[in-house]
């Protein structure tokens, strides 16, 4: 593992977050007659092209804690929550201008002293994709400890760090997922079969854990990668729920074959761009390389210096695993 490819991981998923944000809550067919294909500023937020969101602030505040302590410390993540709610902290324009309220609670509940993993919404209406989108840095950091095949612990750290702020297993098992496919490209494994294996041994591990197996059924479309693949565009929901969310970023990656023509894909589904845009983004980055995200988009990045000291930092705490 290169840092390289952590830049790739963290840079797409940036960059993707940053083509969203000005779109954020479109309708699909509003995009349709004007879409994204470039960075723009002051949209759906008061921010300058190149601004990033709560997405990819809490993806920095993780990679910080894990780069700094050199491991994974579920109550300095939180702090780092903390410190980005209430001081602007990993943000890109110095303000927090998008936050899910389901985060905002977990943050709020840790703030008040509940322990970690007890901070994060378990019912049935806390499975936003607010854990799925900051997952990225378990990807690294977990293939640093045990290679590309987890074992369960290496799992039960991914549905812990989702616990922080979405306790839900739907929400668990939408981080475990992504994981799984992403230690795949990671590895160097092609996208196609990162996806198809990737889908296959979350589908039989998920299924054989009783408390995951009533959630199985919940991914149903995903299981049969061709038939997915084979979808209309209009049966690919944008949503903010959990299970759009990632059904929408395989979708594109399936169904485009570059960085930018994925990234464009998604942001233009509309309605939660940023979203999309970002997890589809730090796939996108491992799967086609740092060099295969256009320089322009790169260069237009707000405080991109600031993502790679955290990326050097991240990458120089892996190496000591």
């Amino acid at each position: 593992m290169e840092k390289k490819q952590i830049e790739a991981l963290f840079l797409g998923h940036a960059i993707g977050d940053a083509l969203g944000v000005p779109v954020e809550f479109r309708g699909r067919e509003e995009l349709l007659a004007d879409p994204v294909h470039e960075m723009r500023g002051f949209g759906s937020h008061p921010v300058p092209a190149g601004a990033w969101s709560d997405d990819t602030s809490m993806t920095l505040a993780l990679a910080e804690s894990i780069g700094r302590l050199g491991c994974l410390d579920l109550a300095d993540v939180m702090e780092n929550f903390r410190k980005w709610m209430d001081e602007a902290a990993f943000t890109p324009t110095g303000e927090v201008f998008d936050m899910g309220r389901t985060c905002g609670l977990a943050i709020y509940n840790f703030k008040q002293g509940f322990s970690p993993v007890e901070c994060g919404g378990r019912g049935e209406g806390d499975n936003g994709n607010g854990s799925l989108m900051r997952i990225a840095p378990m990807v690294p950091y977990l293939y640093a400890k045990y290679g590309s095949r987890l074992p369960d612990e290496a799992l039960e750290e991914v549905h812990d760090v989702s616990s922080l702020t979405h306790a839900h297993p739907r929400s668990q098992m939408a981080c475990g997922i992504y994981v799984l496919i992403a230690v795949r490209l990671l590895d160097g494994m092609g996208l196609e079969d990162a996806i198809k294996d990737g889908l296959a041994e979350a589908h039989d591990r998920y299924r054989e854990n009783g408390r995951f197996r009533g959630e199985v059924e919940t991914y149903h479309r995903l299981w049969d990668t061709a038939a997915f693949r084979a979808l209309p565009l209009d049966g690919i929901r944008s949503s903010g729920y959990v299970v759009d969310t990632l059904e929408a970023v395989l979708y594109c990656l399936m169904t485009t074959k570059s960085y930018a023509d994925c990234v464009l894909k998604a942001v233009n589904l509309g309605e939660d761009t940023d979203t999309v845009g970002a997890i589809a983004g730090g796939l996108a980055g491992l799967a086609y390389g740092l060099g295969a995200i256009p320089k322009e988009w790169q260069d237009a990045l707000l405080k991109r210096e600031e993502i790679q000291k955290i990326c050097a930092s991240f990458a120089e705490a892996l190496h000591h695993l």
